[in-house]
């Protein structure tokens, strides 16, 4: 049985967020961003491995991968796959509150 994906509320703002910034140079872009971060997730039960652990959590169950410059991070569960966050991957979990103490 394939893992169920759960978007957070919180990665749903964060993408609409993404979606904003990007779109003040060009929609075409933002569309394409948004839907390749979809896509990526929609994706991850055939590889929940595929992404690499966390650096800063060191959980092997707590995974990203990048999507062009965002970090998708992902928790595997046993009967999904959860999305807390898709954040710039030049920022660090402890800089946004939600991640600042772990998932």
């Amino acid at each position: 049985m394939a893992q169920a994906i759960i978007w957070s509320k919180e990665s749903l703002d964060d993408i609409d967020n993404i979606a904003q910034y990007i779109s003040r140079g060009s929609l075409y872009h933002a569309q394409q961003v948004v839907e390749h971060i979809f896509e990526r997730g929609d994706k991850l039960p055939e590889q929940p491995e595929s992404g690499r652990k966390v650096p800063e959590l060191n959980d092997p169950l707590v995974r990203e991968c990048f999507i062009y410059s965002y970090r998708l991070i992902y928790e595997i569960k046993e009967a999904d796959i959860t999305i807390p966050g898709v954040i710039h991957g030049r920022r660090l979990l402890e800089s946004v509150e939600r991640f600042d103490s772990s998932l």
